[in-house]
């Protein structure tokens, strides 16, 4: 099986390079007007595209086949094989696929060249130069990761295992302690992986284009629109993974948070980042004709901080617990790729400097700060100045120790006291941003669309200050008056004031957000029928992501600066078998009632405690902690109970016995965590939209205002144009804005009726 694994490689090698091969001449020759030649070859580079992609899918069923037939010849599958016997065991044996770095760049190079063979079959009627040559950048990129595969000793899949693992053919104990890790043996971290790397993978395809665009000298709206569909879908799963990652760590590694700032989890969130900034970028580009820059820019950052999430897990650099062992190969290749990815974009955009800026000069200067370029211009700012500064504070370990933060491995606390002041701006940059208008905002539309929105956020507001000045607050002081590391690291991260003065002001801001995304999600779905509401689509899901935003940040608040924690020991009792104390945070009380030994299998044993919990007296539930150890690694796997509430979750964690046989516990209550998990699934709602709005839009005629004036030219006016004489225009520019403006615009806001009138009026005389 090694041996058709190391083949397909070298197939996938061979087409890699052909297709490169093909699809530049292919452009040489266009550039020589030698047009059907250059069809041909652009052809040939295509058909090899798909070669390598199917050779590289026999690649990755070998290993699966190995996986679950437990051919163990190959060492990779030695030593991610999962023993478990649990029910979803077949979701860990496919899990081995990228559960170790050589299958995990293996599936990652397979995603890329599926993602490159989709291009190809949704191009194959219409192709241009410019999707020729983002076909050829991205098969640049697959050659680096396939050249990795092939030609790196420890990056190679397919190397057959070592014969001293086998006894008469079967494996001896030696063999029996190399197997997956058993913290990965959970149905969030077996997905999570897939969709990191199917975001990663997408991601490659708009900095192609953007690539593509600068060298073929295409300014226009063309690449912007080929892409956008693929970096919407791999924004959306790469914050999926990054959800599922946060689930996983919350619920197996017993510490009870889901986020601790890792390397390794910085790696996913930067891309994720400096999306965000490349999708609104997307959107002034395909509105004004502006923002060309930065949209080629932000392109290029995203897919650099992609490959630099691959360097941070595979150079040996940074530790982490999550990152591989390092390799030359791969330090040297993934930082070419770094330093090539950004210059191709800085050296294209200073080459290209006179075609991409804007259609109109105007267009790119911010007359007001008052204004939605501004606000585009900040959104995009603050994005990727958080996304450089995180990437830095990553890699400080690894930095001269003479720069800042160098040779220093960062605590949590440090991030956040960037991360919160920071996130709170730029969500209120999010919340008034729909209410602005292009160039000026008139100041009677905004305070008209701002009235209503502001009033119900006071509302909301002035509830969630009821419930810091009740809860919140108290918690944080108890936790203060406990003294200890718990309370030194509150004190840490700033004084009681300013701690809680970013609270009040991140419930202002949450409360503005969630409303002002709420009365746009209705307005955008006002009196809208037919084509008109599919259409209003992209407005309504980017409102609904912008709310669940807000519902995010005030999850956050609770759950991550007022978490209630105790920890101690329960002493064992020989007489019961058990503990006759009870343990007691805030309101709750557990009251000990059974323990237990399992045998699961493969010598593994998992060591369990069993509570009744009170709230005021009243049973609330019950909770089973528990300690599991691995056999064959003698590792322990931690196993959270949780019991969910509205407002907060009751989170336990038995962490084994001391040398007394006492029972050591770790109690938490984390305040508005659910608020995180709504928000998070509000907002990859918000993001689908959109795309279902695109596809059914794909039904209508490609240009909507060339389709409108083609009606009225038939006499076939629609309902909402019976008048052809001087309103054309105005009607005209409002089906444009309502397909291109994602965001909104302040005349939407204002009554739907005399500010659109007026706004669509001075598109329409641009």
């Amino acid at each position: 099986m090694s041996m058709i694994g190391l083949l397909g490689l070298l197939v996938a090698f061979a087409g890699c390079a052909i297709s490169i091969l093909c699809l530049g001449v292919a452009h040489l020759l266009h550039k020589r007007r030698s047009f059907e030649r250059a069809e041909t070859l652009a052809w040939g580079g295509r058909v090899a595209t798909v070669l390598g992609a199917v050779a590289l899918t026999v690649c990755c069923a070998v290993l699966v086949w190995c996986f679950f037939t437990g051919d163990n010849t190959i060492q990779y599958v030695l030593d991610n094989r999962s023993t478990s016997t649990a029910p979803e065991a077949w979701l860990y044996k496919l899990a081995g696929l990228w559960a170790g770095r050589q299958g995990s760049l293996l599936f990652w190079a397979w995603l890329i060249a599926v993602f490159n063979t989709v291009l190809v079959f949704a191009t194959r009627k219409n192709a241009r130069p410019l999707d020729n040559g983002a076909l050829c950048i991205s098969q640049l990129v697959l050659t680096a990761f396939v050249a990795v595969l092939l030609f790196s000793e420890d990056n190679m899949p397919f190397i057959v295992t070592d014969p001293r693992y086998f006894a008469d053919g079967q494996l001896n104990a030696a063999a029996s302690v190399r197997s997956m890790n058993a913290l990965l043996e959970h149905w969030a971290m077996a997905i999570h992986p897939p969709t990191l790397f199917i975001g990663y993978a997408g991601l490659t395809i708009p900095f192609a284009y953007a690539v593509a665009a600068l060298i073929v000298n295409d300014d226009s709206p063309l690449w912007v629109n080929r892409s956008t569909g693929y970096l919407m879908f791999s924004w959306l799963l790469l914050g999926i993974g990054i959800g599922l990652g946060a689930v996983w760590a919350y619920v197996v590694l017993g510490w009870g948070g889901y986020w601790g700032w890792d390397p390794v989890e910085n790696a996913s969130l930067l891309p994720w980042l400096v999306g965000v900034a490349l999708i609104h970028s997307f959107t002034v580009y395909r509105q004004r004709g502006a923002f060309k820059r930065w949209s080629v820019f932000c392109a290029c950052l995203t897919f650099c901080f992609v490959v630099l999430g691959t360097f941070i897990t595979r150079s040996g650099l940074v530790q982490s617990v999550h990152a591989f062992e390092g390799d030359p190969v791969s330090l040297v290749m993934f930082g070419a790729l770094i330093v090539l990815s950004l210059l191709a974009g800085v050296v294209g955009l200073l080459v290209r400097r006179k075609s991409f800026g804007a259609v109109d000069a105007a267009d790119d200067d911010i007359e007001s700060m008052v204004s939605k370029e501004a606000a585009y211009y900040v959104n995009n700012l603050i994005m990727v100045v958080f996304a450089v500064l995180l990437a830095y504070m990553t890699v400080s370990s690894a930095l001269p120790s003479w720069l800042p933060f160098g040779g220093q491995s960062l605590l949590a606390g440090t991030y956040n006291a960037i991360a919160r002041p920071l996130g709170i701006a730029y969500l209120a940059v999010l919340a008034i941003c729909p209410l602005l208008g292009w160039r000026r905002t008139d100041k009677q539309a905004f305070l008209r669309a701002a009235r209503v929105p502001a009033l119900c956020a006071l509302v909301l507001f002035i509830v969630l200050m009821v419930y810091f000045a009740t809860y919140l607050l108290p918690s944080y002081d108890a936790m203060i008056a406990m003294g200890g590391a718990t309370a030194e690291g509150l004190l840490e991260q700033g004084a009681p004031v300013y701690y809680n003065g970013i609270t009040v002001v991140g419930f202002a801001v949450a409360s503005l957000l969630i409303f002002n995304a709420l009365f746009m999600a209705v307005r955008s779905l006002k009196r809208a029928t037919g084509a008109t509401l599919r259409r209003r689509l992209s407005l309504f899901g980017g409102s609904v992501a912008h709310g669940a935003m807000g519902i995010i940040l005030v999850g956050l608040i609770g759950s991550s600066m007022y978490v209630t924690e105790i920890t101690g020991y329960l002493p064992y009792d020989e007489e019961t078998g058990g503990t006759t104390e009870s343990f007691t945070i805030q309101d709750f009380e557990l009251v000990y009632k059974d323990n237990a030994i399992d045998e699961l299998g493969n010598g593994n044993v998992r060591y369990s405690l069993t509570f009744d919990v009170y709230r005021d007296g009243q049973f609330v539930g019950e909770v089973n902690p528990a300690v599991q150890l691995v056999a064959t690694t003698q590792q322990q796997k931690l196993e959270a109970s949780v019991i969910g509430f509205p407002l907060e979750d009751l989170f336990v964690v038995y962490r084994g016995v001391n040398d007394e046989g006492d029972f050591s516990m770790d109690v938490r209550v984390n305040p508005l965590i659910s608020l995180v998990w709504v928000g998070f699934g509000l907002l990859m709602v918000g993001c689908l939209i959109p795309l279902f709005a695109k596809r059914a839009t794909k039904r209508e005629d490609a240009d909507p205002a060339d389709a409108l004036v083609r009606a009225l030219a038939a006499d076939e006016q629609p309902e909402a144009a019976p008048q052809r004489s001087g309103v054309v225009e105005a009607v005209v520019a409002e089906e444009v804005a309502l397909v291109e403006d994602a965001e909104g615009d302040a005349a939407a806001g204002a009554d739907g009726g005399d500010a659109a009138a007026g706004a669509t009026d001075a598109k329409a005389g641009e």
